[in-house]
């Protein structure tokens, strides 16, 4: 069943979309998704990339050089910025990818005119809220760790962009975006990839986005995230974690009182530091 259409939406495909990050595991899945949303996608990541298909440009591009990001953005009509690291490392591999790569897109989107880019933040930026507790796009941010700090910092810079030379951004805070969900946390949390998709189509398409943050999952029976602030977009996910239920409450939780238990961010609120000098 084809997902409904929110109105009024433009459906006119872009003339050139580049998507960031597309060696990576969702870069992959959006790779062959957003096929339509553009008549060539502009493709792009610092490992290597395959040939490219007739409507397809393949061009590597380390987010932390500068001059190669301001060259990639140059004559594309809107960004999907998926590139980065999408784990919990320390703090020195982050900075390069995730916190210089996003400000260079950034840079390059205003150096050249592009004026709407879809973010993947991440739901790490509110890790530290409880497990249970019913937040929405204005709540306290609480990153659980360097990554989520990094995709904060994507989130204020955007922002800024936005009040400052009318950069459109839609921060996505993603979820947990795989085939299913593998755990009893991710039945709440979870996004799937006709979701993720149909989010980035409202965020690409959607007439007047500003700047807004919208959470990335499915409509799962139980839910910590309220969407309510991006109806805008038109949003209506059509997966649900519920198929996948006892298999994923069949799983090991972590015990009681574990941090990975309590806080929405799971296991990321427990990872770290990465020591890199020795204990005084």
């Amino acid at each position: 069943m084809p997902f409904p259409e929110p109105l009024p939406m433009s459906s006119k495909p872009l003339s050139r979309l580049l998507l960031t990050g597309a060696a990576g595991g969702l870069g992959q899945v959006l790779r062959k998704s957003l096929q339509s949303f553009a008549k060539v996608i502009r493709l792009s990541d610092i490992l290597p990339l395959d040939a490219a298909a007739a409507h397809e440009e393949c061009v590597p591009c380390d987010l932390a050089d500068k001059a190669a990001v301001d060259a990639l953005v140059q004559g594309v009509d809107a960004i999907v910025h998926m590139g980065g690291v999408s784990v919990e490392r320390p703090f020195e591999e982050i900075l390069e990818a995730n916190i210089k790569g996003v400000f260079h897109i950034y840079e390059a989107a205003r150096r050249h005119g592009v004026k709407r880019v879809v973010f993947a933040s991440s739901n790490h930026v509110i890790g530290f809220h409880k497990q249970g507790e019913r937040i929405d796009a204005h709540c306290a941010r609480r990153p659980d760790g360097y990554y989520g700090l990094s995709k904060s910092y994507g989130e204020d810079l955007s922002r800024f962009y936005w009040d400052r030379y009318g950069i459109e951004t839609v921060c996505l805070r993603i979820g947990s975006s795989f085939p299913e969900p593998k755990d009893a946390r991710m039945l709440v949390t979870w996004l799937s990839y006709d979701d993720l998709t149909e989010l980035i189509r409202c965020a690409l398409f959607a007439p007047k986005v500003g700047h807004t943050i919208a959470y990335g999952m499915s409509d799962n029976r139980d839910t910590w995230w309220d969407n309510a602030a991006a109806a805008h977009l038109g949003f209506v996910p059509r997966s649900s974690s519920e198929p996948y239920r006892a298999q994923a409450e069949s799983q090991p939780r972590p015990a009681a009182g574990d941090p990975a238990a309590v806080y929405q961010g799971g296991g990321f609120v427990t990872r770290g530091p990465f020591e890199t000098l020795p204990p005084p």
